[in-house]
């Protein structure tokens, strides 16, 4: 009977630990906000920048780091599945570059833009998508953001297209939906992300001229992250200056390691475009943990030490806690809580992502279109036809 009572009482007192410690982060006084110095940015053609101080509330501290959080354990599980072989084909992942993607929508509105190139899981949460459609696309499955179809390069939400396969041509792509912004009258912008690698491509150039000739509403951004697939940028470029690319248009380099600063420079950036002033380039020096892609284990062209390095002094969301901690915005027992939420919400996901039926093959021709009657596709060879719903 004893052995029983102990028993009991073991599991009531493991049952109430938890709402405890919630009671006690309840009762703590945290800071509403905090001010912080961010580094200054690097300018061209511009007489003023990005303040070089900036308020983070505890409301928004609590947000950026979960998003960032769910990022990072996003890509961690992609590898995983990757590795298991549920996830086939291309996959890019941008653990590491967390401050960038949730620090540019921190920048501007549900409304504003946004294209990238094939790196773009971390963009797509961010622009609204639940963790669950991406990696159900990932795997394949039809509830996947592009219903199974579309995979890591493919993927697209609420004025987010993508997402792109084709190294670059993203880029003029941004510059026409810009130039719809401005044709239609809109208070937008649309920022069109590529990477160092690209950064040597015409096509980018040819679209930095007409956004600049068009005065369009185009934020071109390079996320600078060191290689072009296993290129360092001082073997691929003979300039590594990405921001001053655009010659006649102005251009700032950001610390794309701090989420702050990402989200100040966007301000500026966004706040130049709507007051019609043309198109702006910023550079985001960041880094990926992850190889170039699944096939590349990322340490032919890097030392693990220089890896390693970048994970202790400059990663992302330990600046953010850190700063977050010692301005006693949230606590480190609050932010553990915010890890175990985000572990078991990607864990959810990838049952939901494994589980999910794969599309059937009738449906290989749908969503051709968005709305447009039914019509027959052509298969592999002529004999064979699909029917196209929208």
């Amino acid at each position: 009977m004893r052995k029983m009572l102990a028993a009991v009482s073991r599991v009531l007192a493991g049952a109430a630990q938890k709402p405890a410690s919630r009671v006690l982060i309840a009762s703590r006084n945290f800071a509403n906000d905090a001010t912080f110095d961010i580094k200054k940015c690097d300018l061209h053609r511009l007489e003023e920048g990005p303040p070089v101080t900036t308020v983070l509330t505890r409301e928004d501290g609590l947000k950026y780091y979960r998003m960032m959080q769910t990022v990072r354990r996003m890509e961690l599980k992609a590898d995983q599945l990757y590795k298991q072989k549920i996830i086939r084909g291309f996959c890019h992942l941008c653990d590491g570059q967390e401050a960038c993607c949730v620090g540019l929508e921190a920048g501007i509105n549900p409304t504003d833009h946004l294209i990238t190139a094939y790196r773009a899981h971390g963009f797509t949460f961010t622009r609204g998508l639940p963790v669950r459609a991406i990696l159900a696309e990932l795997t394949g499955r039809r509830g996947g953001c592009a219903k199974g179809k579309g995979g890591s390069m493919h993927m697209y939400a609420k004025n987010f297209y993508g997402g792109n396969g084709i190294v670059g041509a993203q880029v003029p792509l941004g510059a026409g939906i810009a130039l719809a912004c401005k044709y239609n009258g809109k208070d937008e912008v649309c920022l069109t992300l590529y990477g160092d690698g690209a950064a040597n491509q015409g096509q980018i150039f040819e679209a930095y001229n007409m956004a600049a000739l068009w005065k369009l509403p185009c934020i071109f951004i390079c996320e600078n992250n060191r290689y072009g697939m296993g290129t360092s940028v001082e073997r691929a470029a003979a300039s590594t200056d990405y921001y001053k690319r655009g010659d006649f248009i102005p251009g700032l380099r950001v610390d794309g390691m701090d989420i702050l600063c990402v989200r100040e420079a966007t301000k500026f950036a966004a706040a130049y475009c709507r007051s019609g002033k043309g198109p702006i380039l910023m550079e985001l020096q960041t880094y990926r943990y992850h190889g170039h892609s699944m096939s590349d284990p990322g340490v032919s062209y890097r030392t693990r030490e220089e890896i390693q390095e970048v994970r202790s002094k400059s990663d992302p969301i330990m600046l953010l806690k850190d700063r977050m901690v010692n301005s006693n915005l949230a606590s480190v027992e609050e932010l553990k809580e915010i890890d175990v939420e985000v572990r078991k919400e990607i864990e959810d996901a990838a049952q939901f992502a494994t589980a999910d039926p794969e599309p059937p093959l009738e449906e290989l021709g749908y969503h051709i279109y968005s709305s447009d009657p039914p019509f027959e596709v052509r298969g592999a060879n002529q004999w064979i036809k699909f029917k196209s719903v929208s």
